[in-house]
């Protein structure tokens, strides 16, 4: 039997108390969830969490620390997501930039605002990192090890 792990990264952006978020469609539902998405063949963690933050949101960011290593079933296809929640800084907006297939828009949101409207969750670990960020769960960057040849 093969097995394809579905390896994710996110990042959770904070800017004056509120969160970048994404508003995108998903089985058939407006959803929201932090700038996420799958790791490429070859790419490293850091790199994937970079590339889908500007794709998703046409910010370009900094990883500044791991905020912690999250594991979900999806109830609508049965798919476990292995995702890895990186802190980012905000450095540079390009408005021009096309966003991927399937984003609505993006939103700044108070974590009251999207506590408030749970049943827009993609997951429950949209709120679960945005709680563990305002908690202060923080790890440093080298937690990660990437052997390189």
């Amino acid at each position: 039997m093969s097995w394809a792990p579905h390896i994710t990264v996110a990042c959770v952006i904070e800017k004056d108390g509120n969160f970048l978020i994404v508003e995108e469609e998903s089985f058939g539902q407006v959803v929201y969830n932090q700038p996420a998405g799958h790791v490429e063949p070859g790419e490293t963690l850091i790199a994937a969490a970079i590339r889908e933050t500007r794709e998703e949101t046409g910010w370009q960011v900094k990883p500044t620390e791991l905020l912690g290593l999250y594991v979900y079933r999806s109830p609508h296809n049965q798919v476990t997501y292995y995702r890895t929640c990186f802190i980012a800084e905000a450095i540079e907006h390009d408005p021009n930039q096309a966003l991927d297939d399937g984003i609505i828009q993006t939103l700044w949101l108070s974590p009251d605002t999207l506590k408030a409207q749970a049943e827009k969750w993609r997951s429950p670990i949209v709120y679960k990192c945005v709680e563990d960020y305002l908690n202060g769960q923080r790890y440093p960057l080298d937690y990660i090890y990437q052997y390189n040849k």
